[in-house]
Formats: structure tokens, sequence, C-alpha cells
């Protein structure tokens, strides 16, 4: 059979989302008439609890798919998914955020219909999305449907970022040309100047023949901007000693001897600190240094001594040149460099190694000083890890991960509740492409209360997370922060164990524990069954409310100082 001539405008937006790898679309209020087109270009409704639920899904899922796809309704439902949207923008995480809105004649006379502000401007919910985005359309012109959207998903895939696709009612089937699907997108990014380009190769390689202590820095935009393969050859023909930040975090193969831990600025372990703060040249990738990343701004990283990587400039010591993106570079650099010149230091030993002064404890109590490294000695290759915004994301870098973990955070953005949304859409995702591998989220008791209805989602469509819930009836990360003992961090406790169930589990496909020693969560690791993640799990974790991981106190410490402005 032939195919068809013509095809609905949003039958051609779906087919495009299929072709840059999007199956599940996500959403928690929707045009109706648009979602009835999904199964036509092989994509599926996953259908949230609500849209902002639905906004941190699909950034979970974009991290592990490379894009996707989020649908809303005009007005509250938009509105509603903008908290995790800006997150995206904000981490460099790319989502279509589609919005089903009123029809055109609606929109040109004014109409006062629900969903609006009641003063016939529809264009105000576009304008708020407008700094979240990094571009914007509202489908209006059938004619001009099919090239808007190319330019809107090329943009986000070549800048990593959120767009905002506008998919008026009457316009859903209006019929453009199928033709235009016989030409691919183009993903490809822009070439750089070639004479600054060389220019720029020459004198990194410069820079690493000169100097007698070079460490490659691995960052957020080094995973979010593609180019990990670059980073990893770079790595593995260097033997350059490599560090990661916390949103870098799995950038870097760990199990490489190269690799050196985790750099935090002054909040890093003493033996890492040392090595970056002394290094003699500082090949940077992908920096991003908020406040989290970089230890309350205490990176001790000097213009003169740092070669910064970036997805549309580059940075060598005092000089920019804007326009020279790093993926190239990279290449070419690896290209070019003889790497019989290059000069390389002893690194720290990390390891998952519980201190001798917690090993040989009588207590039984499960500490934050034995928890993590413990993980860290159970996680296995090719693992997703999803750390909450709060205690998880500080006690992860006391770990070493196995080969090919994938590590999912929210560290700049630091929206309480969205690693739940998140694991519902990497689990999703991993379904979808790598169902062989675990996802397992290390969430605390008061950040799950915010978002515990996508546990049913999750149930929904047969996704087997571990999930690794720490109990203290307590926010523990604002205690650090401030007010240790303030009711203001106080939570209602609840009956975790009965929270699969509450959700419509299958008692037979799913599984709820309770560790309250050491001993029993030992057990657990070790239970093969448990740890093949056949099913959905739950494992309430029982920790002292006044403990914390190294990294977050220290942190807590800085913050507070930062907040308070002395």
């Amino acid at each position: 059979m032939a195919p068809p001539e013509n095809i609905p405008v949003a039958t051609y937006l779906f087919k495009r989302l299929h072709e840059l790898g999007v199956r599940g679309v996500h959403g928690g209020d929707f045009n109706l008439t648009a979602l009835d087109l999904l199964p036509d270009a092989g994509l599926y409704w996953v259908g949230n609890c609500n849209e902002l639920n639905s906004a941190y899904a699909a950034d979970g899922y974009a991290r592990i798919k490379g894009i996707s796809a989020l649908i809303t309704t005009f007005g509250v439902g938009e509105l509603s998914a903008l908290a995790g949207v800006a997150g995206s923008f904000s981490e460099h995480v790319p989502v279509v955020h589609i919005v089903g809105i009123p029809n055109t004649i609606s929109q040109r006379n004014g109409l006062l219909l629900h969903h609006t502000l009641g003063n016939g401007d529809y264009t105000v919910f576009q304008n708020m999305s407008r700094n979240i985005s990094v571009t914007s359309t509202i489908l209006n012109d059938p004619h001009r449907a099919a090239s808007e959207i190319d330019r809107v998903l090329s943009t986000c895939w070549a800048r990593a970022r959120p767009v905002y696709i506008g998919l008026p009612t009457d316009i859903v089937l209006k019929e453009i040309p199928a033709t235009h699907l016989n030409t691919p997108l183009d993903l490809n990014l822009p070439e750089n100047e070639p004479e600054t380009e060389s220019e720029v190769v020459n004198e990194i390689a410069r820079l690493i023949y000169n100097s007698k202590n070079t460490i490659i820095l691995a960052d957020a935009c080094a995973i979010r901007h593609r180019v990990l393969d670059e980073l990893h050859e770079l790595v593995e023909k260097t033997h350059l000693p490599s560090f990661v930040s916390p949103m870098g975090k799995g950038a870097v193969n760990e199990e490489l001897k190269a690799y050196g831990g985790v750099y935090v600025g002054d909040v890093s372990r003493d033996e890492v600190r040392q090595h970056v703060d002394h290094a003699e040249l500082i090949l940077y990738v992908g920096g991003l240094q908020s406040d989290f990343n970089s230890g309350g701004f205490t990176y001790r990283i000097a213009k003169k001594n740092t070669v910064e990587f970036h997805s549309d400039h580059m940075k060598i010591r005092y000089s920019e040149f804007p326009g020279i993106q790093m993926q190239p570079v990279l290449r070419k650099l690896l290209d070019k460099l003889d790497y019989s010149k290059i000069q390389r230091h002893p690194i720290p030993d990390i390891s998952n190694t519980i201190p001798s002064s917690v090993q040989e404890s009588d207590s039984q109590e499960i500490n934050h000083a034995w928890l993590w490294p413990r993980v860290g000695q159970w996680l296995r290759e090719g693992d997703v890890v999803i750390t909450e915004t709060g205690t998880s994301n500080f006690g992860i870098l006391e770990t070493r991960f196995p080969k090919d973990v994938t590590a999912i955070s929210q560290v700049l953005w630091g929206s309480i509740g969205y690693s739940v949304g998140a694991l519902q859409g990497a689990a999703l995702a991993c379904k979808e492409k790598y169902p062989e591998r675990r996802v397992i989220l290390f969430v605390g008791d008061g950040s799950l209360q915010l978002t515990v209805q996508e546990i049913s989602t999750m149930i929904r469509h047969g996704l087997k997370p571990i999930i690794p819930l720490t109990k203290r009836h307590r926010y523990t990360i604002e205690r650090i922060i401030h007010g240790m003992k303030a009711t203001y961090n106080d939570i209602q406790p609840w009956n975790h164990i009965g929270l699969l169930n509450v959700f419509g589990a299958d008692s037979s496909n799913a599984k709820s524990y309770q560790c309250e020693s050491k001993t029993a969560l030992e057990n657990l690791l070790k239970d093969e069954k448990f740890s093949s993640a056949p099913y959905i799990q739950l494992v309430e974790i029982f920790m002292p409310w006044q403990d914390a991981p190294r990294a977050l106190i220290k942190v807590g410490e800085v913050a507070a100082k930062l907040n308070s402005g002395t």
C-alpha cells in the first residue's frame, strides 16, 4: 500500500518525535483529539497523575533517551508543569512541551474560554514559557506547520533545552504533505570556524605538552551536550587523572585507574581537593558552577590554569572563543595529540571501603558513613541511579560506580520531589531501550510526600524500580542548612510499607521491606532475588534523624553562610 500523500499536523509532529527516539509521551492533562493520533506514529500515552509530575518524568525520560515529549492543556495544565520544565531548562535537558490550545477562531476573537485569564489574551502563557524555552511556536498556520515543527525540534536537540509548541484544536487534523518526512531532521551542529578552531586545538595541545600535572574535570554539560564518547576517549588515551563534579557524576568510567573522585571545592575529600587545587592545567569539560555543584563556589580553578570546553564557546586561560563548540574541538584534539608527550601524576585512591571505625563498631544503626560505601559495593554495571534533591544527592558522592552507571539528580534546580517523577520517566525509557538495566531511586520520606502518586504510574506500566527510602520523619537537608530542631522541618509519618498496596500493586509483583539495622539491610543487599529487580520494590531504611552525609554537612555550613550574607 502506498503511503498517504497527506497526514494531519499532529501526526507529522508525532512522527518527527518518533524519529528522535521518543516512544512514551508524558502528560497530565491533554488535547484528546491529538492523543487519538499517537498510535499512528508509533507512540503511546503515559498518563501521569498531574502535570508537574509529568514534567519531572519527561526530564528523567530525556536523560535516558536523549529527548522527551510532554503534552499538557492550555493555561492550567501548562502552568502546573512549568516548575518541572524550568528545571529541565536550568539543567540542559531537552524536553518538547506540546500545549493543546484553543482553536484559531477563539484566539482571533478573544473569547473568554475556560482555562484563560478572562482577558482575551491567548499569548500570555506562551510568553510565560519564553524564558524557559530555547524557542517556541504556535502552529496557527498549517502551511508553515511542518517547517516550524522541524525548526523547533532540531533546536531542542542541538541546544539540549526545552522548547514550546502550541497546537490549536482546529489544526490537529489539518492535513499537510507527508513528503516532508522523507527528509530527516537536520541534527548536525554548525561547523566551527576552521581557522579559529585550528588555533584553539593547537594551543590546547601545546599547554598539555608543557604541563607537568594536567587533570580532566568533567561536569554536567559533558553529559547533556553529548560529548561522552570524546570524553571517554580522552581519559582512556591520555590516562590523565580524571575527576567529576556532583552534576558530572557518571560522566567518567569510575572503574578506570585514572578516575580520581568527585571534586566539590572545599566540600571534596581532602585528597581530591589537594590534587585538583594544585593541578598545573585543568581540562574542564562542560562546566556548570552552581553553588551546590561547586561546594558553595569554593572551586580553586584559576583561569590561568584552565581550558574550558562548552557547547557554544571555548575558554583558554584568559581568552574566550565564542561560537567554537567543544565536540569538534575534542575530536580534532584527540586526533592531533602525541600521547607520548603527556606527563602524568598519581591519583587519589577512591574506593567503596567502609571506614574501619564504622566497620568495627558494634552499633547496628544504619548511618551514612556505612550506607553509601556499601551501596557502592552493591551497584552493578549499567545501573541507573537516581538521587533526590536532598540527603542522597550528597551521599552518592561517597560511592565509586561500576562501569556505565547513569546518575540522575537535580543539583542546580533543586526541586524537592523531582526524583520520584524522574524515576518513572527513566524507568520507562529503560523499559523501552535498556530492559536489562536496574533503575534505583534513593529518596527520603520528606521528598517522597511531594510526588508519591507517580508510584501508581510505575505500577500501571509494569516498571520495576528499586526504591530505598530513608525514614526520618523530617526534611534532613533543610535541617542541615537551618533549623535542626525547628517544627517547620517536620513531616507527618507515613506507613510506607503499605504504599504499594495503596496504589494497586499486585502482591505477587511487588514487595516492601523494612530495615532497622545494618544486619537486616546487609542481608537484603545479599539477596539475589531482591537485587535482580524482578518487580517494583520499596525498602524502608531507618536512620538516625540527625545523621547526614559528610558532604551535606559541609555544604550546609557553606549554604548557611551564603543565605545569611556573611
